[in-house]
């Protein structure tokens, strides 16, 4: 397994990002491949995700940890991916929100294509990174 983690400090409260982050409609404004996104209930989702030139359907489940402050989430079809939204308040008005990403490279790889070893690392690296980033600039445009 590989692990990729990111954070960003955002300019509203824990409990707006928490709010948002739990709508996972929104999660295709911010989480690149992801086209579209609905909720199943009870912590189900069906994912629509395009990597490369491949598109897949995706189920995942999530969980709440740490009074909420903690998003896990795994997909349960598709390349085996688990990763997590962490909230820590920082003060008053501003949150820590830090990601962590798991993934099989090669089962990546089978299931969107694209490059291996350290060409794939940076092919997930670069988005994720960037996603972090416009979920920052869509909460604190929101808190305006």
């Amino acid at each position: 397994m590989s692990t990729l983690e990111e954070h960003a400090d955002i300019g509203v409260r824990a409990d707006r990002a928490r709010d948002f982050l739990h709508r996972v409609e929104n999660h295709p404004g911010f989480l690149t491949g992801v086209r579209e996104a609905h909720t199943g209930g009870g912590g189900r989702a069906r994912l629509g995700v395009t990597a490369g030139d491949r598109t897949r359907e995706v189920d995942a489940e999530t969980t709440d940890h740490d009074q909420g402050r903690t998003m896990e989430g795994q997909t349960t079809s598709g390349p085996g991916l688990a990763g997590s939204f962490t909230l820590q308040p920082v003060d008053a008005r501003h949150t820590r929100l830090s990601t962590r990403l798991e993934y099989d490279p090669a089962a990546v790889r089978d299931a969107f294509g694209g490059p291996g070893g350290f060409a794939q690392a940076i092919a997930l690296e670069r988005p994720a990174h960037s996603g972090l980033d416009q979920c920052r600039r869509l909460l604190e445009q929101g808190a305006r």
